[in-house]
């Protein structure tokens, strides 16, 4: 496996270049819309939402900003996995590579805007009041599963993708059901009991109540709640990789 990897470790990091490039060529700010997107939408969320569900709130802003991080994260992640194969079909049907490189490599660019926005998130905390701990090094916990998940996601929808072009205007349905799903604007524990118990249903909003536990309410979540994290995602990516190893040979004959 390591042979394999190191063999095209020069292929991986051009196409990293290749799509971080793209993304930003022939905007005025670049790499800056990485942490200027975010930005604005929280500054709309908090306009429209802080005098409707934010009065009780503590620490609204940031409460907020952990729920749109982490959504906007696995939203670009997904999306851009999803076209990763069809958008490089005239590479792999010419040459032979590993095609989970081209989703790996799409992750890779989404993490590094991700990466871009965490110095932006903590000075929102600093901003709202809130007291840094060694706590807040139990994000990374969550940051490396949301990786997991974005990969597993990613890897189903992109042989998805390649069978049915509708995946694509579907996926945007769902991430719009799903944002609504996550909390990013509301308290959960306004909704009824059952309610709640389906949102733990949502890997997502794991991710975004873990962010919200060590940032605003200054604790840990239990060690099962590690557990249920780590098995989603892990059950997720193992699904995507027996998809890719299953129709391997057959995304020649559709792309």
């Amino acid at each position: 496996m390591k042979e394999k990897l190191l063999k095209y470790k020069f292929v991986f990091e051009e196409l990293v270049k290749r799509d971080f490039k793209k993304k930003y060529k022939g905007t005025v700010l670049g790499m800056g819309w990485s942490i200027l997107s975010p930005l604005l939408t929280l500054l709309i969320m908090k306009i429209i939402f802080s005098n409707f569900l934010g009065r009780d709130t503590p620490h609204y802003t940031t409460y907020l900003f952990c729920g749109n991080l982490i959504f906007s994260y696995f939203r670009e992640a997904t999306k851009m996995g999803m076209t990763s194969l069809r958008s490089n079909a005239s590479i792999f049907t010419k040459v032979t590579v590993p095609k989970s490189l081209f989703l790996f490599s799409r992750n890779v660019q989404t993490l590094i805007n991700f990466a871009l926005t965490i110095p932006l998130f903590f000075l929102f905390c600093i901003i709202d009041h809130i007291t840094f701990t060694w706590k807040f090094f139990m994000l990374i916990y969550p940051i490396f599963t949301l990786i997991i998940l974005n990969l597993g996601v990613g890897l189903i929808l992109s042989a998805l993708y390649v069978f049915f072009k509708d995946m694509d205007y579907l996926w945007n349905i769902f991430l719009t059901l799903l944002s609504y799903m996550s909390a990013i604007f509301y308290r959960v524990d306004h909704l009824a009991p059952a309610m709640q118990n389906i949102l733990y249903l949502n890997p997502v909003y794991l991710h975004i109540y873990y962010f919200r536990c060590i940032t605003i309410d200054g604790f840990i979540p239990s060690p099962l709640y590690h557990l249920a994290m780590l098995g989603y995602v892990l059950v997720i990516f193992a699904i995507g990789a027996l998809i890719y190893k299953k129709y391997n040979a057959q995304f020649l004959y559709y792309v």
